[in-house]
């Protein structure tokens, strides 16, 4: 009996964020087109457990440096033991190490995702390792191309959102609501997102002071970022309508509830997996004019743009986005198949498999 192609992902990260959420989601939906799937992490990576829980072989390397000769042993093997038909590198250590490796044991394609809008140390591995690089934005794209990675190899790929999963739901929102206390007459402003110094939520609590007391604000999500969040909250004198509601894994339900999206991110945001989900909602939103943040504007019918830190024009862009507060339903249907079309999970999954055909790789 053949064996279906197998598709191995390569991690360094040890925690949980949009970056191995991507990684589990194309897993995920690959090994339900019949792939073979793996993946190869680092011991106590969070990626690992969830992963095995849905029956996702998992292999253990120490990434930890690219200068641990062990390492490098030890993984040569495993690749020339699975003899994978796709090896897909996420984080610096592992790029180098399974990418180059990758190339020695004749791997038809090697993949690295570049997730973030940062610069990179060396665009050596890029081009000698990787067949293509998925960029998460063309602001990636873009800066990948400037510090020298070769343009032919870049293809834009945002991670792919389940529209379906991501729908407004009158019964959350009444729920959610009433969980915390949020009356009828309040305006809840939100933010769904891991608790990181980039995602900027120290500006939705220095906006929150400027603003009156029915404007209340929720952040949704866990992170190493909590205790500095809590203390911003307090110097911002807004602990008494400012709801932290921790790590959730139905962040689903949660957008229901909100009636603006504030969007703080800054700096290194690709095109962050919330944000997408967000827009699926069509509520009124409230964005930094952080570049990969601004490429999907272009479908968006109600929001405002602010550079980070203007706490002038957070706060007008939230008074007159409340003035819209009622639901334009075939606005947002619109809007949800526009969003849809460019960063859907369908979208997401065809291109893949368009590219590894390319490389004759096909179940």
């Amino acid at each position: 009996m053949t064996l279906q192609p197998l598709i191995l992902h390569t991690d360094w990260s040890r925690s949980w964020g949009g970056q191995e959420i991507r990684t589990l989601t194309e897993l995920r939906e690959l090994k339900k087109l019949g792939f073979r799937v793996g993946m190869v992490v680092r011991e106590g990576a969070e990626l690992a457990r969830r992963g095995e829980a849905e029956g996702i072989p998992v292999h253990y390397i120490d990434f930890s440096s690219k200068f641990n000769l062990a390492a490098w042993r030890d993984l040569y093997k495993l690749i020339r033991r699975l003899q994978p038909a796709v090896i897909n590198t996420h984080s610096s250590e592992d790029s180098w190490m399974a990418g180059c490796l990758a190339r020695i044991c004749g791997v038809p394609l090697v993949i690295k995702t570049r997730h973030v809008l940062a610069s990179i140390s060396s665009s050596f591995s890029y081009n000698a390792f990787a067949h293509i690089v998925f960029a998460c934005s063309e602001s990636i794209a873009d800066q990948l191309a400037e510090q020298k990675v070769r343009k032919e190899k870049i293809i834009v790929q945002s991670t792919g959102i389940d529209e379906e999963r991501f729908r407004f739901s009158a019964q959350d929102r009444q729920e959610i609501r009433e969980q915390y206390g949020i009356g009828e007459q309040d305006i809840l402003v939100g933010n769904i997102s891991f608790l990181r110094e980039y995602k900027g939520h120290q500006f939705i609590a220095r906006t929150a002071a400027t603003l009156p007391e029915k404007y209340k604000f929720m952040i949704v999500g866990g992170g190493n970022g909590r205790a500095i969040l809590e203390k911003d909250i307090a110097e911002a004198g807004v602990g008494d309508r400012f709801i932290l509601t921790g790590h959730k894994e139905d962040p689903e339900r949660f957008f229901s509830a909100l009636d603006i999206i504030f969007f703080s991110s800054y700096e290194t945001e690709g095109i962050s997996q919330s944000f997408i989900q967000g827009l699926l909602y069509g509520m009124p939103l409230l964005v930094c004019r952080t570049p990969s943040l601004l490429e999907p504007l272009e479908f968006v019918k109600r929001y405002r743009a602010v550079d980070y830190n203007d706490l002038a024009a957070a706060k007008a862009g939230l008074l007159e986005l409340a003035e819209h507060l009622q639901r334009d339903e075939e606005m947002i249907e619109q809007q949800r198949q526009d969003i849809a079309g460019k960063y859907g999970m369908k979208a997401m999954i065809e291109n893949i498999l368009r590219v590894y055909a390319g490389y004759g790789v096909e179940v």
